[in-house]
């Protein structure tokens, strides 16, 4: 039993490591974008994708970990501490040296946001959340005249 729970969470944690690796292969085109349309912005904006890679890692990192032991659930506490204590000194030094300030409160933020969006990318497809397309797509409503 102790096995097939450890081979379902070794799945899990590839499975989070695809998901990190799509959204960084598009990131620095998303990063190159916004630096084509605010120019004066660059540097800010390279700190931030440096910024958020460093947490996409650590989250990577930590979510694995905790997958490997066992424990990829109901841990979130723990996994969140794990991933600050990695992530924090380095991103408040990126971000200040843009002029940002950036607390804890402010870095726990932006982590449980990667979280979040990495949790979407993650997410089963399921009839609540499928994605519409033609064929499930309800009738456009009429029109009031």
């Amino acid at each position: 039993m102790t096995n097939k729970f450890v081979s379902i969470m070794e799945a899990i944690g590839r499975d989070v490591l695809k998901v990190f690796e799509e959204v960084v292969k598009y990131m620095p085109t998303a990063a190159n974008l916004a630096t084509l349309i605010f120019p004066g912005a660059a540097a800010p904006i390279q700190a931030t994708v440096v910024s958020l890679d460093l947490i996409q890692k650590a989250v990577a990192t930590v979510e694995q970990k905790f997958a490997a032991t066992g424990n990829a659930t109901g841990t979130g506490t723990q996994k969140l501490a794990q991933v600050l204590t990695i992530v924090t000194p380095t991103v408040t030094q990126l971000l200040a040296s843009e002029g940002i300030t950036a607390d804890a409160a402010y870095i726990t933020r932006i982590v449980n946001a990667v979280v979040a969006i990495l949790n979407v990318a993650n997410a089963p497809v399921t009839s609540a959340n499928a994605p519409v397309t033609s064929a499930n797509a309800p009738a456009p409503a009429a029109l009031a005249a």
